[in-house]
C-alpha cells in the first residue's frame, strides 16, 4: 500500500465542488427533512430527560432501602453484643 503526498492545492481541487442551484421544491423537501430531524431530536431529548428523572427516583428509593437495611443491621449487631455480654 502506498500513500501519495497531497498538497493543499490538490486537496482544494478535490474538495471544491461547484455550488448546486436548488429548486424551490428541493429546498422545501430539505426543509421538511430538517424539520423531521429536529422533531426526532426533541423526542430523544424528552426520552433522555424522562430516563434521568426515573433514575433519580430509583436512586432515592435505593437510598431509603439501604438506610433501612443499615438501621436493621445496627440493631441486630447491638442485640448480638448484648447477648454475648
Amino acid at each position: 500500500m502506498s500513500v501519495e503526498p497531497v498538497t493543499a492545492k490538490d486537496y482544494e481541487a478535490r474538495m471544491c465542488r461547484p455550488q448546486l442551484q436548488l429548486t424551490k421544491t428541493e429546498i422545501e423537501e430539505i426543509s421538511e427533512m430538517l424539520l423531521y430531524e429536529e422533531l426526532s431530536r426533541a423526542r430523544i431529548r424528552d426520552l433522555e430527560e424522562g430516563v434521568r428523572a426515573q433514575r433519580a427516583r430509583g436512586s432515592a428509593r435505593a437510598v431509603r432501602r439501604w438506610t433501612r437495611v443499615a438501621r436493621w443491621a445496627t440493631r441486630r449487631a447491638e442485640r448480638y453484643e448484648l447477648d454475648q455480654n
